[in-house]
């Protein structure tokens, strides 16, 4: 098993910068794999990741939309209409604001203040639109590549 005679050896040989080519070579092979094994499951979380990471970032400066306070607590990406009720609406940009996490959590979404502050920042006929949006949707692994990328991309051009 032995390769070379000593360290000096193998660093004449270059030895370990192979090994280290060679072991790069397979985890980016198995990371290709991984990938495509992912469930479609496991694409909705991430893109959801990337998708709240703007969110949060887009609304940096702004207040919670819910009880409109600055606060040093977590913030969150609160959806208006839930991802439950409306899956088609999970990556409407209108349908998403940064909320605090009491409002949020404890609250669940704080909604009745959350609408009236989101009728103030978007307008009556774009609330209107996302209350009235259909329910069915079911998002293809194809369509969350796509908007993962978008989010990825348009993250990296905000920091």
């Amino acid at each position: 098993m032995q390769i070379v005679c000593d360290w000096e050896c193998a660093g004449a040989l270059n030895f370990f910068t192979a090994a280290k080519k060679k072991l790069r070579a397979i985890r980016l092979e198995q990371s290709k794999g991984r990938k495509e094994l992912k469930t479609r499951r496991e694409w909705l979380q991430d893109t959801q990741k990337a998708f709240n990471k703007f969110i949060r970032t887009r609304d940096a400066t702004e207040p919670c939309i819910s009880c409109n306070r600055h606060h040093t607590g977590q913030y969150h990406a609160g959806h208006y209409m839930a991802t439950s009720v409306r899956p088609n609406l999970r990556f409407t940009e209108d349908n998403v604001h940064k909320q605090c996490q009491p409002c949020n959590t404890h609250l669940s979404g704080n909604l009745l203040c959350y609408r009236i502050n989101l009728i103030k920042k978007i307008g009556q006929e774009a609330v209107d639109v996302l209350e009235s949006a259909p329910v069915e949707k079911k998002w293809t692994i194809d369509e969350l590549k796509e908007i993962q990328q978008k989010y990825h991309k348009l993250n990296k051009e905000m920091i």
